[in-house]
């Protein structure tokens, strides 16, 4: 396999990926800044680079791992 197939499919995963990633962190920022903001006093809105951190924060946070013994 030539090596530029090999870079070309790894640079398309890596896009895909934080662009899902980004398309993602679009609920947290909608339901940040339409739920949140309005019912507490005192919290900013955020942008989505910043709800895209939460959603990092959060998926580091909150991840489930399971290991399985045999």
């Amino acid at each position: 396999m030539p090596i530029q197939k090999i870079l070309g499919v790894t640079i398309g995963a890596i896009l895909l990926v934080v662009t899902l990633s980004f398309l993602l962190s679009w609920p947290v920022m909608v339901l940040w800044n339409e739920c949140l903001v309005p019912a507490v006093q005192g919290i900013n809105e955020v942008t989505w680079l910043q709800a895209w951190g939460l959603s990092v924060l959060a998926g580091f946070l909150f991840n489930k791992t399971t290991t399985v013994k045999e």
